[in-house]
């Protein structure tokens, strides 16, 4: 297993779409336009991997000089509950801390608040509709 940030426009990042695709946005039946998938191009891009098949993956992205966003955590199905996703967390907060942020925050859904919780995150909003889907804002100091 690799944990790896991927570059923009590579056939990793091609992977990485795919599996976005399928495990966060078709379930919605919902597309990413190609905006939002140029502007992707200045996030940190991450990516946990078996022999070369691409297993996770999130990314991280700007929100000021002190706090990151992190969006976009997909695990395959059949791989949730295995580590994955908390080593993909503890992954992002380290390049986090590494490029000297101090606070991670993210659009949460419902659904993931316990997992999140269980990694130190605290909610911080209300419940609101974010792509069709209630989520909350959560966040941690690094």
């Amino acid at each position: 297993m690799a944990l790896k940030m991927v570059q923009h426009g590579t056939s990793d990042y091609e992977q990485m779409v795919a599996l976005r695709h399928q495990l966060l946005r078709k379930p919605l039946g919902l597309q990413f336009s190609a905006e939002e998938l140029a502007a992707e191009k200045n996030n940190i891009l991450l990516a946990y991997t078996d022999d070369d098949i691409m297993e996770a993956c999130c990314m991280l992205v700007k929100v000021d000089a002190h706090t990151v966003r992190l969006r976009q955590l997909a695990v395959l199905s059949g791989l949730q509950g295995k580590g994955i996703g908390r080593a993909m967390v503890q992954f992002a907060e380290n390049l986090a801390r590494d490029n000297r942020y101090h606070t991670i925050i993210m659009h949460a859904r419902q659904d993931s608040i316990h997992f999140f919780e269980k990694l130190g995150y605290q909610v911080q909003s209300a419940p609101f509709i974010e792509l069709t889907i209630p989520h909350v804002v959560m966040g941690k100091e690094l």
